[in-house]
């Protein structure tokens, strides 16, 4: 396999209970700390969050990574110098979410709880997924004509303060992309594990998708349900691939619940204690 070493932002003390926040396809961690910064700043329990931008994305270089396997071999690299084996949360949206569940799978023994946003479902490649045609349910007429603009082709909710947080969360990662890398990689997108190939999860899980998802869809997701026996499963009208920005409440709302879950489960973990530290932000 080949690996590079992945850039990350990271917050929290760092004794706190490690969450891996893995993004989507082309963005950058920015897309994971917009929507999952408030939530953990109304936690009471200490979570050190790692945001690291996968290869050939934000401020990582693509290398030689040449497949979604040399992806996740990166990733484990980066959790092995970071996290170690004591007890992680991994979160992913979209194709992280894919590479999330193959994190799970492989260090069943670490993660102790799994949250997916808007992931791909059972179907990797785009041509074979189930989706719904794209839909615009809400649009402010003040933003004028966005008609052919990559934001009029995937929000289903078009709104100022969407169109901002688009700007701000996931447009900054598509400009630095290495898009050449990217259609290189595209090409062994498909893990050579699949990642329910094995026993079920056993772990409190959250999956959210959007009802007018056109990229990922829900139905293809649906079908990952019974390997994940404590997962929740939503589907959010009107909501599309950045359900995280379009329904924030309920987004909110569910991933909180998830960590109650989470933390409850804890409690059963021998010599887990989450203790506390000063809080830290941290960039390498």
């Amino acid at each position: 396999m080949t690996t590079v070493a992945l850039h990350h932002t990271e917050f929290g003390p760092t004794d706190g209970l490690a969450v891996l926040a893995l993004h989507g396809w082309t963005p950058d961690h920015r897309l994971m700390t917009g929507c999952l910064e408030p939530v953990f700043a109304a936690r009471t329990h200490p979570y050190r969050r790692l945001y690291p931008d996968m290869p050939g994305m934000g401020a990582t270089p693509a290398g030689s990574v040449a497949s979604s396997d040399d992806m996740l071999a990166s990733l484990e690299v980066y959790v092995d110098e970071h996290v170690g084996d004591g007890p992680l949360l991994v979160i992913g949206e979209s194709y992280g979410g894919y590479l999330a569940r193959a994190i799970t799978r492989r260090r069943r023994h670490q993660v102790a709880g799994l949250a997916l946003v808007c992931p791909i479902g059972r179907a990797v490649l785009h041509a074979d997924r189930d989706v719904p045609l794209h839909t615009v349910l809400v649009r402010d007429p003040a933003l004028g004509d966005m008609q052919g603009s990559d934001f009029d082709d995937v929000a289903v909710v078009q709104t100022h303060e969407t169109y901002r947080r688009t700007q701000d969360e996931i447009v900054v990662g598509l400009e630095i992309a290495d898009q050449a890398a990217l259609d290189r990689i595209q090409q062994q997108w498909v893990l050579s594990d699949d990642p329910e190939d094995a026993e079920p999860i056993m772990v409190p899980t959250a999956i959210v998708s959007g009802r007018q998802d056109a990229s990922t869809g829900y139905r293809d997701v649906w079908s990952l349900l019974e390997h994940y026996p404590r997962a929740s499963f939503a589907v959010l009208d009107r909501a599309g691939h950045n359900l995280q920005i379009e329904q924030p409440r309920l987004f909110t709302a569910i991933t909180a619940e998830w960590l109650d879950r989470v933390e409850e489960s804890l409690a059963t973990w021998p010599g887990r204690v989450l203790g506390r530290a000063p809080s830290v932000v941290h960039e390498e």
